[in-house]
């Protein structure tokens, strides 16, 4: 990784890889926007699916108000069971698991910029075809790559695949002829 000249607002990197593990069921951390199917045995009324609000939490009857973001659906499953069982509750079994990921953006030398539903394992060169593809002006050879929660861009090399998380800001920057 090293800087590039001329871009010293930007925090430029070239990576073969993406440092961070691509995330799994198990290891996903849980954001605002991002939509969880709750399933409490025995208590259809408390059953449904609950969106994570801007402040992180969620509404869930007879638990009240639980902070959802950070955790992955494991831990929001003890957070609940926690929750439920302080109230009329009776040893709750509760279950969690994402419904419906945050989205991500792509925009730039797309042929279909705009906003994409996120699915695990999704790569750059996935959200890419996603987006109808390349443009005939597109640099095929990097990306520009936003982390959610981040305030830079880091631009990757495009021979490896780079995976993409929900919320990420994806920009194909046009070539120079």
């Amino acid at each position: 990784m090293f800087a590039a000249s001329g871009l010293a607002s930007r925090s430029v990197a070239w990576a073969q890889h993406a440092s961070l593990p691509a995330p799994t069921a198990s290891t996903y951390v849980l954001g605002p926007n991002d939509r969880v199917r709750v399933k409490v045995y025995g208590e259809p009324d408390i059953t449904g699916e609950y969106e994570i609000d801007s402040t992180g939490h969620i509404s869930v009857p007879l638990a009240g108000r639980i902070r959802a973001e950070g955790l992955t659906t494991r831990q929001l499953e003890s957070a609940i069971t926690s929750a439920l069982a302080k109230g009329i509750v009776r040893d709750p079994r509760v279950n969690v698991e994402v419904a419906l990921y945050r989205p991500y953006y792509i925009l730039g030398e797309v042929k279909k910029g705009g906003e994409y539903p996120y699915r695990l394992g999704l790569t750059v060169l996935d959200a890419v075809a996603s987006a109808g593809g390349f443009t005939y002006r597109a640099n095929e050879n990097k990306v520009y790559l936003r982390r959610a929660g981040a305030g830079t861009e880091e631009v990757y090399s495009l021979d490896a695949p780079i995976p993409v998380f929900p919320g990420d800001n994806i920009r194909i920057p046009e070539r120079w002829f």
